[in-house]
């Protein structure tokens, strides 16, 4: 997403090992994941352009800015995955036990401030 949104500003950028990591996920770690490359002349207009993109709020369908029920934080985390719960907990352990991905969690916003979780 972020090569499009530097594209889209005229930024000529590639992406490294995108391939490998979507192969493998489990190279994720041994490459470094996926890294976005561009050329020194256009660092500080992207850096201005990644900030920007990394610090805006999140919305939701109507345009309103998501915040924290709890502490009222626009400072979230999006598609936090939650185990929370007597089935989280039985799916973490049926996973461990058989050494697979855990089956069941559910989608959250979760707070960075307070770590609540909500939908």
């Amino acid at each position: 997403m972020m090569r499009s949104k530097l594209e889209s500003e005229n930024i000529v950028c590639f992406l490294f090992d995108e391939n490998i990591v979507g192969l493998y996920p489990l190279y994720n770690v041994t490459v470094g994941g996926i890294k976005l490359k561009i050329n020194k002349s256009d660092l500080d207009k992207a850096s201005l352009i990644i900030d920007e993109t990394v610090k805006s709020a999140l919305t939701n369908d109507q345009g309103e800015v998501i915040k924290c029920p709890k502490c009222e934080s626009e400072d979230i985390y999006s598609s936090f995955k939650s185990m929370k719960g007597i089935k989280g907990i039985l799916s973490a352990i049926f996973s461990f036990m058989f050494m697979v991905f855990p089956i069941y969690y559910k989608t959250v916003y979760k707070c960075k401030n307070c770590g609540s979780e909500f939908k």
